[in-house]
This record gives C-alpha cells, sequence and structure tokens, in this order.
C-alpha cells in the first residue's frame, strides 16, 4: 500500500477537540475517517490496541490531557513507582474528584503516561506494518526537559544555562550565587503549558538577599492549583514550600535568558515544524516574562518581529529549529524560542527554551491554503499541499 492509501489509527481523547480537529482535516483532504482508540480504553485494558487489525496503518499518539476520567487513570498506573522514587504519591483509593487546574501528583501522573506508552510500545512489537508519526521514544524524550535541555546543549544548540544540582531551595540559592545568576526558571520537567512553572529572583540587599517567587502555582487551603493568573510570594516560607514541591517531583533549572521586547511586551515564538521544516510560526507577547497565550499572552506579528530582528537572525532561528526537529523521530515538533533582549552581543542571537511532542493544537492558522493538521496528513500521505 502507497502511503496516501494507508488509514491512521489516532491515540487519543475522543471528544476532544484534538482528536475531532484531526478528523474533519482528514475528511477535507479526502482520508477516510480513522481508527480511533480512546486513552481511557487503553488504560483500562493494556491490550486494548491489539484488538486494531494487523494492517498497515498509520499511527498518531495525540495528548491524554484535558480528561479528568485520564488523568485519574494515570495517577492509578503511576501509584508503586511514585512511592518507590519517594515523590508526592496519592494512593488510587484516595483520588479525589476531579477540579479543574488541581496539581495533584504530577510525576506519579507523568510515571502513568509513561506505563500507557509503554502498552503502546507492546502492541507496535506486534504490529510491525503500524507505522507511527511520532515515536514513543520521542516523546518520552520529550518529556524531560532535562534531557532534551543537556542534549541540545551537548550539540551546541543555543539553550538557557542549566542551574546543576538543584534538589531543594537552599541548593538552588547556592547554585545561583556560584554562577552569578539573578533570576532562575524552575520548570516541572514533564509539564506543558506553563504548568508547574517558576521564576526565581535573587539580589543582594543591605540586609542579605532580596527574594522574589513568580509562579503559576497557587497554593490554596484545599490544595494547589495551575492559575490561570500568576502569582507572586515574597516570604520565604511560602517561597520556599513551591520551590520545595517542584524541586521535589523534578524541574528543570535554568538562568534566565531576557527575552526580546516588542512594542514594550516580551515575546517569544512556537515554531511548528512538520518533516523537520519550520512551517507555523506564532509570535506570543505578553506584559510579563511568561507568554502562554492562556495566561494572558496575545498572537503577535510574525512579520514585524522579523523586521525587528532582521532577516539575518530570523534565518539563523530558523535554521536553529531544523536542528532541533532532527534531535526526534517526530513528525511535528512545536519548538519554543525566543530572540534575546538586545542586539549587541555575540552569538545566535536566540535561544530554544523547549519542545512539545503535541504542541501542533494551533487553531486558526494556515500556509499554503491549509491548516495545521492538513499540513501534517499531506505530508504523512504524500499529497499535494
Amino acid at each position: 500500500m502507497t502511503s496516501a492509501s494507508v488509514p491512521f489509527l489516532l491515540i487519543g481523547n475522543p471528544a476532544n477537540r484534538r482528536v475531532t480537529g484531526f478528523i474533519e482535516a482528514l475528511r477535507r483532504c479526502g482520508q477516510p475517517d480513522p481508527v480511533v482508540v480512546s486513552w481511557a480504553d487503553l488504560a483500562r485494558d493494556g491490550a486494548a490496541l491489539l484488538a486494531v487489525p494487523d494492517m498497515p496503518l498509520h499511527l498518531r499518539i495525540d495528548s491524554p490531557g484535558e480528561d479528568p476520567e485520564v488523568e485519574a487513570a494515570m495517577l492509578r498506573l503511576g501509584y508503586g513507582a511514585a512511592r518507590a522514587e519517594g515523590v508526592e504519591a496519592v494512593a488510587p483509593a484516595d483520588i479525589p474528584a476531579p477540579v479543574f487546574g488541581r496539581i495533584l501528583a504530577p510525576r506519579q501522573q507523568h510515571i502513568g503516561f509513561l506505563a500507557l506508552l509503554d502498552r503502546i510500545d507492546v502492541a507496535l512489537a506486534a504490529r510491525r506494518r503500524w507505522r507511527p508519526c511520532t515515536s514513543t521514544a520521542a516523546i518520552r524524550l520529550l518529556f524531560d526537559k532535562r534531557l532534551t535541555s543537556r542534549r541540545w546543549r551537548a550539540l551546541g544548540l543555543p539553550v538557557p544555562l542549566p542551574l546543576e544540582g538543584a534538589h531543594d531551595p537552599d541548593s538552588l540559592r547556592a547554585a545561583m550565587d556560584a554562577a552569578g545568576v539573578a533570576r532562575a526558571w524552575i520548570k516541572l520537567a514533564s509539564g506543558s503549558s506553563a504548568s508547574c512553572i517558576a521564576i526565581f529572583e535573587r539580589r543582594p540587599g543591605r540586609e542579605g538577599h532580596r527574594e522574589r517567587l513568580t509562579t503559576t502555582v497557587e497554593v490554596a487551603p484545599d490544595g494547589r492549583f495551575n492559575s490561570l493568573r500568576l502569582h507572586r510570594t515574597g516570604s520565604r516560607a511560602r517561597t520556599d514550600a513551591v520551590l520545595s514541591f517542584l524541586l521535589r517531583e523534578g524541574a528543570q533549572v535554568e538562568a534566565d535568558t531576557p527575552k526580546r521586547r516588542i512594542g514594550g511586551r516580551w515575546a517569544d515564538l512556537r515554531v511548528l515544524t512538520i518533516a523537520g521544516e519550520p512551517v507555523f510560526t506564532v509570535v506570543r507577547t505578553s506584559r510579563h516574562p511568561i507568554t502562554n497565550l492562556h495566561l494572558g499572552g496575545q498572537r503577535g506579528d510574525p512579520a514585524a518581529l522579523r523586521a525587528a530582528v532582521g532577516a539575518r537572525r530570523w534565518a539563523a532561528m530558523l535554521d536553529t529549529c531544523r536542528a532541533v526537529a532532527r534531535t526526534v523521530d517526530a513528525l511535528h515538533l512545536g519548538i519554543d524560542v525566543g530572540f534575546l533582549a538586545g542586539q549587541d552581543h555575540a552569538g545566535p542571537g536566540h535561544a530554544v527554551f523547549e519542545a512539545n511532542a503535541f504542541g501542533d493544537l494551533l487553531p486558526g492558522l494556515s500556509a499554503g491554503g491549509r491548516t495545521v493538521y492538513e499540513r501534517e496528513i499531506l505530508a504523512i500521505t504524500g499529497g499535494q499541499g
């Protein structure tokens, strides 16, 4: 069978806009509806994928997020390993009813997600004719910001300076002082959409250091939540409580890399590569350094930013995105990259912050008259765009 005639197998949450949007795009591209296996079914039955016929299929693995049932299932699957690791653990019988935005044992949930990827690997070993659009190995790697940062740095790609050895608030302070860093980012290694992220500032003052933490983590009487607005803590006790939690769960810690501002707002980009090539670019601007759109960020004008940084630096940024895409076996990759404040420094003038295996939810965009999902489908099937 040619790629154009091979149907799709889609693993996702069937009611989610990612899945429904991809199915609609398949129809617009003249493709049949896919076989859909839900994350919930895979969590209930480890052999659920083996009920799918043994035939050539393009396998698309989509995000398990935004489904309380799946999130609870991943917590159950990850409980034993989380206890063994010594991270926050919630027994299956104690998993509370879902509450929007609640942060509940993130490392445990991620371990459960990895267990689901294991089940996909078992199916792939038995179904040799399935063709993954993105490998499970790539998904595992991309969900560890520590590993990707170090891999790209070893390849000479521009990334923020990692701060090693920070495992609790005091060792974080020591690492920052040793590196001469006044501001650091602490990001949950497996987090996405700015979940469990903090910016820690530490500056000398007359009576010791002045410290401030800016974070998406809201600590409330009934638990922790990912807030839709940033919270700032000044007290050491509250600061250390958030830092201790993030570092214990496993975090990427790196020196602040000041982003360029445009129109008085911080700006960075989400660049989506498809088959290794940058195809879609979204500029995100915000009043604060965390630019995610759901936190009050706004889409900016790529042409205006390109004019501001110049064609040479823009082309260098796209070349870096191509290099990042070559490091993983993924059809599409959402790369977060930013231009650096000022233009008089040496180097490429930009830095890669992270990359997302499920970073292609970019509604309202088109390139060559095709949406994001349509461009991906055409890249897989060999159709014309």
